[in-house]
């Protein structure tokens, strides 16, 4: 191999690394695409990755080429239609349908590439998924739409945050304390006996690290540790200071307005829980960018998760239900993968979503600390863990039973 030539594939193989990196692709599954990347291009390579680093050793077969990179990153947010465009190119590459030069050209064009939903229709999603996710909860129809209300100042913050590095580095607390005093002043003024707690929670689900912890478990299972330590602890660090925000915030808040009585209001019936899973998988779209071509894949990938979970719960223990649920979801995304020819986490996260128990962990942290329930919970803190557990078991056995042929 001459030099050029393995300088040429090197620099596309860290490109593409630092890409998915930032797409949110989960370590374990970086690493392993980026070996396979490697082998078709007859490199070899060893490649470590973290939430927050890619180190990348590289060199060809007799040695006579040798390059270490090492980069620090900030952990990816996802995007799944990117990641989907550059997976495509990478296939298309590994297939002789495009040279080196080419699609080192095209992951520019990818990597500049602006979210198909506009900041309208994401704002709009934002309002949507804060709303759907009250819905699950049980909450009352003027409680929706109070969560769906404040969800759009969330979005507000999150906008706010790409532009500003000292706005990024208090994003959760500081949304969950503005949420918390707009809550309370709502019922103070507008709507006295609403749930505070259960819409202060809505309004920030979509920050919650639900999804990172599972990722992070994931990667631990997987024997991935510094990885996985390091995902899960950033998980929980974003969870403390969501919850001392919106603790902080609810404390101003009866301070100044009055302390808030909580009346139960009539919840909504059985068939509200369907619809809030549809509009919870649909808000999905704009926030995880998913292409439009993979959203009847996304939707349906969460009425699986969830109706699998539901159907399941009549005859297994609580939280047990869950690895039903996501062991039907991990056949799902893995079917998805040999017929689409695309990555298992373009419907895997849309499914997991509705499954994991990230917002159990705020309200049995919340117990912790207050010795109040703000939603009907009992040993919270032994079902969320069996909840965890039964996910990533749930996605292991999907694997076993129906393996992918991709990494990603």
């Amino acid at each position: 191999m001459h030099t050029a030539e393995f300088i040429q594939k090197r620099r596309f193989i860290v490109r593409l690394g630092k890409m998915l990196h930032k797409y949110g692709t989960p370590s374990f599954r970086l690493e392993a695409y980026l070996l396979e990347v490697a082998s078709y291009l007859g490199v070899r390579a060893s490649i470590i990755a973290t939430p927050t680093s890619l180190t990348f050793v590289i060199w060809s077969d007799g040695h006579e080429d040798e390059y270490t990179h090492a980069a620090r990153l900030q952990p990816g947010e996802l995007d799944l239609n990117s990641l989907s465009h550059v997976d495509g190119l990478a296939s298309e590459l590994l297939a002789g349908d495009v040279s080196l030069t080419e699609a080192d050209r095209l992951l520019s064009e990818i990597d500049a590439m602006p979210s198909p939903y506009g900041k309208w229709i994401t704002g709009c999603s934002f309002a949507l998924s804060t709303g759907a996710f009250a819905m699950l909860m049980g909450a009352s129809w003027p409680e929706i739409g109070w969560s769906g209300l404040l969800g759009l100042l969330s979005y507000v913050w999150y906008l706010w945050a790409l532009r500003s590095k000292r706005v990024n580095m208090m994003l959760e607390p500081m949304t969950s304390f503005m949420a918390g005093i707009a809550a309370s002043a709502i019922g103070r003024y507008i709507d006295p006996g609403i749930n505070i707690p259960l819409i202060v929670l809505s309004s920030v689900i979509v920050l919650v690290p639900g999804l990172a912890l599972t990722m992070g478990l994931s990667e631990l299972a997987s024997r991935n540790m510094v990885s996985g330590t390091a995902r899960v602890m950033d998980a929980l660090m974003q969870l403390f200071k969501l919850y001392f925000g919106a603790f902080l915030g609810v404390t101003v808040g009866f301070s100044l307005f009055g302390e808030n009585i909580y009346v139960p209001a009539e919840s909504l019936p059985e068939w509200g829980t369907w619809l809030a899973v549809f509009l919870l998988s649909l808000s999905l779209v704009a926030i995880f960018r998913t292409r439009p071509k993979h959203i009847p894949w996304g939707v349906a990938a969460a009425f699986i998760a969830y109706g699998a979970s539901v159907w399941s719960a009549d005859f297994m223990g609580a939280g047990m239900n869950t690895f039903v649920g996501a062991f039907a979801l991990g056949v799902f995304a893995n079917l998805f993968t040999r017929i689409a020819r695309q990555p298992h986490t373009i419907v895997g996260m849309h499914g997991l979503i509705v499954l994991v128990p990230g917002s159990k962990t705020y309200i049995g942290l919340n117990s912790f600390i207050s010795g109040q329930d703000f939603v009907a919970a009992e040993h919270v803190g032994q079902e969320v863990f069996l909840i965890f557990m039964s996910l990533i078991a749930g996605l292991i056995f999907a694997n076993v039973v129906a393996p992918t042929k991709k990494a990603l």
